[in-house]
Parts: C-alpha cells; sequence; structure tokens
C-alpha cells in the first residue's frame, strides 16, 4: 500500500521537525542536527552512510552559522549566504522527505513554507570496471555499475549532443528507485518512447531491486522464452543503440541497461564486429551463426536419426555408432537428455562458484563426469563428443538471455526427435519460426529485417558490410533523422 506523507510545510521548524521525527523513529541512521541562523531554528536531515558530511560541514553549516547570523531576511539564505552549487526548493514536504532518503539533505528554516533540498549524494559505490560477462577483444573496457549518474555519465560520455535527453522516473511504492529513460530526441522511435512511457506508468509494486523488474514488466509477450529487451553493461552498446532511434533504460542499484525495441538480429551482434574492419567481423559473424544453429540441432538430429532414420547414414559410421552404443542401457533419446541436463547442472553450478575456483571446477567436472558416465556405459563415446560440441558452440551467443532461450529449445527439440524423428525437429522448427514472425518489440517486428521488404537493412545482418555502406538508420526503427552518414 502506497505511503501517505504530509505536502504541507509549517513556518514552524520546529513543527516540521517533530513531524519528520514521528514518522522515522526507531530509524538511529537518520540525523538530525538542529542549529541556528541568528535567532532562526533551521535543522538539516540526512541519512548517515548516504550524505557527503564534509559538504555539510564545510559549505552549509560553517557557512550558515558564522556568515548567516548577519542575514537580515530569511529569503536571501539561499541566495546570499550557502554557497552549495545544487540545491532547489520543495514546496511539499513530502517530496523533500523522499529526496532525503534517496541520500540528498533537507534543510527546514523557521520563517519558511518550504524546505531546501541540498544535493549530497555520496554512497558507497563501486568502481568502474570491465563487465565481466560482455567481454570484447578490441574496445572500451569501462561497464556500468550500481549508481545511475555514474551511467548515465558514461554514455554522455559518448553522445556529446544536446539532443540526447535523460528522462527521470521514480518506481516502487517503497523503494522508490530512480530510473533514466535516455533517447535522442531528433532520432528516437516516437511511438516506441510513448509506449514505453504508459508501460512505466502501469508499474504499481513496493520495489524495483534491480533493472530485471522492469524487464519483465514492460515486454511485449509475458510467455515466450526468447527475450524481447535487451540487456547490456557496456555503455558503447548503448550509445549504438541510441544512435538507431532505440531507447535505454538505466535502473539505480542495477548495472545492466535495458534497450528497447530489440530485435532477434541485434541479441547476436557483439562490439567486436564493428570495432575490427569488415572482414574480420563478417567472418565472426557467420561463424557465431552457424554455432549456434549447431548447438541448437546436434542433440535433437542425434536422436533422430539414430533412433528412426539409421538408414541415411554412411555404412562405415553406422557401424562406428552401433559399437559405440553397444552395452549402453537406455535410448538415445534419454541418453541425450541425461548428458543435457547433465551439462545444464554443470554450467549453472560453475556460475555460482566463486571465479578463482570455477572455471577449474568446470573443466575438471566435465572431464571427470563424462569419462565415468562412459565408463559406466551410461552413455557412448559419440554422445559425448556431441554434447561438447554442442557445449561450445552455444556459448558463442554474445546475449546470455538468448542463450538460454536456446538451450530451452534444445531441450524441446530433443524431446519432439524422440517422438516423430526428423519430421518432429522441422514441426518444431515451424512452430519456434511462426511463434518469432508474430512476436514484436514495441511494435517492431522481431524477426527485423528479415521481414521487411527494406534490403538497405540486410548490410547488417549475416553480413557486416564496410562503415561507408551504412548511409542509413534502420528503416525497421521508423526513426526521425533518418541519415547517418553523408
Amino acid at each position: 500500500m502506497k505511503e501517505e506523507l504530509r505536502d504541507e510545510i509549517s513556518l514552524k521548524a520546529e513543527e516540521n521537525l517533530s513531524y519528520i521525527k514521528d514518522l522515522l523513529k526507531d530509524s538511529t541512521d537518520i540525523v538530525f542536527r538542529e542549529f541556528y541562523i541568528g535567532k532562526l531554528k533551521a535543522a538539516l536531515v540526512y541519512v548517515d552512510g548516504m550524505a557527503d558530511k564534509n559538504l555539510l560541514d564545510n559549505y552549509v553549516l560553517e557557512t550558515l552559522m558564522v556568515i548567516g547570523a548577519e542575514i537580515d531576511e530569511v529569503e536571501k539564505i539561499k541566495d546570499k549566504i550557502l554557497t552549495v552549487s545544487d540545491m532547489r526548493e520543495e514546496e511539499k514536504l513530502s517530496k523533500g522527505i523522499n529526496s532525503m532518503l534517496s541520500g540528498d539533505t533537507i534543510m527546514l528554516i523557521d520563517g519558511l513554507e518550504v524546505c531546501y533540498v541540498i544535493a549530497t549524494r555520496l554512497w558507497p559505490a563501486r568502481g568502474v570496471s570491465e563487465p565481466s560477462g560482455e567481454t570484447v577483444i578490441r574496445g572500451g573496457r569501462d561497464g556500468f555499475t550500481e549508481t545511475i549518474r555514474f551511467n548515465t555519465a558514461l554514455v554522455r560520455r559518448r553522445i556529446k549532443d544536446s539532443r540526447l535527453k535523460v528522462q527521470s522516473k521514480t518506481l516502487g511504492a517503497r523503494s522508490k528507485s530512480d530510473v533514466a529513460i535516455m533517447y535522442i530526441e531528433d532520432i528516437v522511435n516516437k511511438e516506441a518512447l510513448k509506449e514505453l512511457l504508459q508501460r512505466l506508468e502501469k508499474i504499481d509494486i513496493d520495489a524495483i531491486l534491480d533493472s530485471g523488474y522492469v524487464e519483465q514488466f514492460i515486454e511485449d509477450n509475458k510467455v515466450s522464452v526468447f527475450p524481447q529487451v535487451q540487456s547490456t553493461e557496456r555503455p558503447d552498446v548503448v550509445a549504438s543503440a541510441l544512435y538507431e532511434g532505440r531507447i535505454a533504460i538505466l535502473v539505480d542499484n542495477s548495472p545492466f541497461a535495458l534497450i528497447v525495441p530489440t530485435t532477434m538480429a541485434a541479441m547476436f551482434q557483439s562490439p567486436d564486429d564493428y570495432y575490427q574492419r569488415w572482414i574480420y567481423g563478417s567472418t565472426i559473424r557467420i561463424i557465431r551463426f552457424f554455432s549456434i544453429f549447431a548447438s541448437l540441432m546436434l542433440p535433437a538430429l542425434y536422436v533422430a536419426v539414430t533412433s528412426f532414420h539409421p538408414a541415411i547414414i554412411p555404412t562405415k559410421l553406422a557401424y562406428f555408432i552401433a559399437s559405440s552404443r553397444e552395452g549402453v542401457p537406455f535410448p538415445a533419446f534419454v541418453e541425450a537428455l541425461i548428458m543435457e541436463v547433465s551439462l545444464a547442472f554443470l554450467i549453472e553450478s560453475t556460475a555460482r562458484l566463486p571465479k578463482a575456483i570455477g572455471s577449474t571446477i568446470g573443466i575438471v567436472g566435465g572431464l571427470i563426469i563424462g569419462q565415468a558416465a562412459v565408463s559406466a556405459g551410461i552413455v557412448s563415446p559419440i554422445m559425448i563428443i556431441i554434447v561438447s560440441v554442442t557445449a561450445i558452440t552455444s556459448f558463442t551467443t554474445p546475449n546470455y538471455e538468448m542463450a538460454s532461450a536456446f538451450r530451452i529449445l534444445r531441450f524441446i527439440l530433443i524431446i519432439m526427435a524422440s517422438i516423430i524423428g526428423l519430421y518432429g525437429i522441422m514441426l518444431g522448427l515451424i512452430i519456434t519460426l511462426i511463434h518469432l514472425v508474430r512476436l514484436k518489440s514495441f511494435n517492431v517486428p522481431y524477426l527485423s529485417p528479415l521481414v521487411n521488404p527494406e534490403i538497405s537493412d540486410f548490410k547488417d545482418l549475416f553480413i557486416r558490410f564496410p562503415i561507408r555502406f551504412y548511409k542509413k538508420r534502420p528503416e525497421f526503427m521508423n526513426t526521425g533523422d533518418k541519415v547517418r552518414q553523408k
């Protein structure tokens, strides 16, 4: 239930102070510093550990208690006495209290029907470092942190344009988390921006602890396995998306930015594709697409061919597979499921382990489990090879959420292959394709540019053309300013 705070500010600082003390009783981290400016009663209220005490001591308290004693009109305190650069008047006490709980300091003075909000936010923050989940060979090494103002600054550093807009909102009835919506005014997809603001307005929840909360509220299809909102820790990826007319959403306390609208093709693109020469970038992208296809199809094809269509296997290979599966008590379907589930367990446990031992445990665990499974006759050596190749190729997907979606889809195809063989795989792929064709992200088709007739958008799909060919922004994004290179 939403908390109702008082808006009226009394002329008596003591009355306002008593209300705040009663409201925040039993909170030992709230500091109430009462003092006098000449004969006027005044008070500072802030959260210990979130406010800059040096700023308050040197530029507020010292100034007001020494120089402020000579002031003849209380209204002159803000303009002639206080030597802080960032402060504002707030006519509603409720807004002042919310700002104070976010790290600012509120000042109450006798004779004023407003409170002063002084920007003193200085909470513990992690330094800017390279994102561990989106490493690149060539490119920037800075990544987002948990502090929203650091993150907006990292993006602003890459877009020194007066038309870059940053709209601020507060989400969460209790957490009151700061959210920043970033876009370039003359480029942005106006329809997507309007739709995003409407969806954000509908969010009514106690707390927003991470950008993942917002992602689940604003996505188009809640039951699809495919992510319809792109998440990233890299400010250069956000800047690139803004230049294409997309919108970025930054949430305080989260190092992940959200990008909308997004497409399936964007999930398979890496910053490396653009920072290297186009020949290298295109080659890597083609390898990536083949790897993704292989990781999706290999286990299902093995089950389908060995269980339903052994006649299509070359004779020598068929003898090899048959001899390797001799003594295995399970059918190919169960064999594949055992290894896929074991692989999923191994990947998940490695991700949760400390980094110092995670990679070692992953390699050793994989070798031991694989060798033990073959020695025990539970699975065949060919199955170990297929699962290993599947694991290696699945790691080429730059986006973790998309890799997870393909992992789920891989299980579905294995099950369908065990029922009707290759026909099951084809049926599964057709159903998936129908779903993808119908899927949209903020009214932008998810399979763009494949489903769009504009040929120029294909220059950045399977092959990355040289930069000089990118004269216009993607047509499917419906941007304002469409020209990006003359």
